[in-house]
């Protein structure tokens, strides 16, 4: 498959998906959530709360694991895997990337310092899906 298609096909992928499982490693042990993904280009942005683990973790240790799609079988049977480094946004414009409706519920605004958004830039992309099982195609950054 060609570097164009593969890129293609895991933009489907990120546009189909926004839930995801992001993982981080605490004290060598790996720990995995459900989190929401919005998207630019290949660059993932999640948003959390500042007191959680992940924050922590990732502070600690920014490299995670990120597992989008394959969840709805109408969707397809596509997933990718992405290794990442991820950091805590610093500049105003990257939060409010991740800024819905659901999180207005819950902050005041994406200035809110309590507001935290993780900002998961991939080091390796990995496409899956049923019809290639064995032949899983990557691009690296």
């Amino acid at each position: 498959m060609s570097n164009h298609v593969l890129q293609e096909k895991i933009a489907e992928v990120l546009k189909l998906n926004r839930i995801g499982v992001l993982s981080t490693l605490k004290d060598n042990r790996p720990y995995a959530r459900y989190m929401t993904f919005h998207h630019e280009g290949f660059t993932l942005f999640t948003a959390t709360a500042e007191d959680t683990h992940k924050v922590e973790d990732i502070e600690a240790n920014p490299y995670v694991h990120i597992l989008l799609g394959y969840e709805e079988r109408e969707r397809g049977e596509a997933f990718i895997e992405v290794e990442a480094t991820a950091e805590i946004a610093k500049n105003p414009d990257d939060k409010k990337k991740a800024w819905s409706e659901k999180i207005a519920e819950k902050y005041s605004s994406p200035e809110d310092e309590n507001f935290i958004v993780l900002i998961c830039r991939p080091t390796v992309i990995r496409y899956r899906n049923d019809d290639e099982w064995d032949a899983a195609q990557e691009i690296k950054f």
